[in-house]
């Protein structure tokens, strides 16, 4: 088999409810990857959110490049 370096991005639309916005957008970017809330019971209630839903919206490749195993 070949090996191969894929680069591409994901777009989600994630659903969470917070004191204000500021704390969703940070929440959002710390406590997901990968249509996953990593976020513990603990974060939610010392933070005081809740993802409710993560949607994959866009899921594009920009790039494929095949690696050279000898090197």
């Amino acid at each position: 088999m070949k090996t191969f370096d894929v680069i591409l991005t994901k777009s989600y639309i994630v659903r969470i409810r917070s004191d204000n916005e500021n704390s969703a957008r940070e929440f959002s970017q710390i406590f997901t990857s990968d249509i996953i809330d990593l976020s513990t019971d603990n974060d939610k209630k010392n933070y005081k959110f809740e993802i409710e839903n993560i949607d994959c919206k866009i899921n594009e490749i920009f790039e494929t490049k095949e690696i050279n195993e000898n090197n």
